[in-house]
């Protein structure tokens, strides 16, 4: 069981770094066409409903990236001091009340719209029109991949119900352990206190 929601995690986790790259395709985008518009005086119409659609893109795709790596905002002022089993059923209730109706019809509604943008071959309304049914395809997309996400987030909350402690998650991009990283490069802090009262001497005779 923990092999498959692991192995559901790393697709998740693939779509969003895959997704990210729209970053740079954006930074590129919004540099070329202040360029074109303010140095060449050839603005583009197209180009903001592309940096829209691109932007839309990447944030809808993270949905599953961040929720298999347990990023989402919470209110875990109280929640955080409960026992895990305690946790996980909590989640389990808000999971099933409000996240599974929710993205169940943002999934099927999404394709609704994708299939009739495609059926009208629609576009936008700039001067220079783009297709606007890829970007509606990514609606039911992201809604499947996050609810396939959250079923996994489901069954992690029965097991910890039943084991009392939650399963292990993959480790991904985290912040810096500032004391591990003084331990990396044999620093104490009485190193960093002694540097400090050097730096205040010079200081003082300056």
């Amino acid at each position: 069981m923990q092999s498959i929601l692991l192995a559901v995690d790393r697709f998740s986790t693939w779509i969003g770094k895959a997704f990210a790259w729209s970053v740079v395709v954006l930074t590129l985008l919004i540099s070329w066409e202040v360029f074109s518009r303010y140095v060449l005086n050839k603005p583009h119409a197209w180009v903001l409903d592309a940096q829209i659609m691109l932007y839309g893109t990447l944030f809808m795709t993270a949905g599953a990236y961040t929720l298999s790596k347990n990023g989402h905002v919470r209110g875990d002022v109280l929640y955080g001091f409960l026992r895990p089993r305690t946790q996980a059923i909590i989640d389990l209730t808000l999971y099933l009340l409000f996240f599974l109706p929710g993205v169940v019809a943002l999934t099927w509604a999404g394709w609704i719209y994708f299939q009739e943008s495609l059926a009208i071959n629609e576009q936008t309304f700039s001067a220079d029109a783009l297709p606007l049914y890829p970007f509606k395809f990514v609606i039911p997309l992201a809604g499947a991949v996050l609810l396939v996400q959250g079923v996994v987030e489901i069954i992690r909350c029965i097991v910890c119900i039943q084991a009392g402690a939650w399963p292990t998650r993959e480790g991904d991009v985290e912040e810096v352990d500032v004391e591990k990283l003084k331990e990396m490069v044999h620093v104490k802090d009485a190193d960093l206190e002694a540097l400090d009262r050097d730096m205040a001497l010079n200081e003082v005779k300056k």
